[in-house]
């Protein structure tokens, strides 16, 4: 009957030599380098750019922050706080944190240029002689 089942034998264990084996560590150590090099070093040196812009801030410069609004820095309050005009007359105070860009330096005037924001014209209203004269016109054609 155990003609066809084979005894199955334990193969003997390699002999450990006892000692730390480096090479099983070299994959894991080189998938870090690979991190620190493509992910963890630009995101730091981002950060610190970051951090030398909101260092520098002063009066006049035009910014964004994290929630979308844009405006001038009127005063810097302290090392944490700013008071930011959004619109003409409208001054609001933000944590310093909170800028997510500098859009421009001191030199706002050039920034606001005319050629950036056009003169709109309007338009006039029609007089009631205007309007007598448009409906004779209409009737000649």
């Amino acid at each position: 009957m155990n003609l066809f089942i084979s005894p199955a034998y334990a193969q003997a264990a390699a002999p450990s030599s006892g000692g730390f084996d480096f090479m099983s560590l070299l994959p894991l150590l080189l998938i870090f380098v690979v991190f620190y090099l493509f992910l963890i070093r630009p995101q730091q040196k981002k950060a610190q750019e970051h951090k030398n812009v909101l260092a520098a801030l002063k009066r006049g410069d035009r910014i964004v922050t994290n929630g979308g609004l844009i405006g001038v820095v009127t005063k810097v309050v302290n090392d944490q706080e700013l008071q930011v005009e959004i619109a003409e007359g409208v001054r609001v105070r933000i944590a310093r944190a909170m800028v997510g860009n500098v859009l421009s330096g001191s030199d706002l005037a050039s920034s606001l240029a005319e050629e950036d924001y056009p003169v709109v014209e309007k338009k006039q209203k029609p007089t009631p002689a205007s309007k007598k004269s448009a409906g004779r016109s209409k009737k000649l054609t």
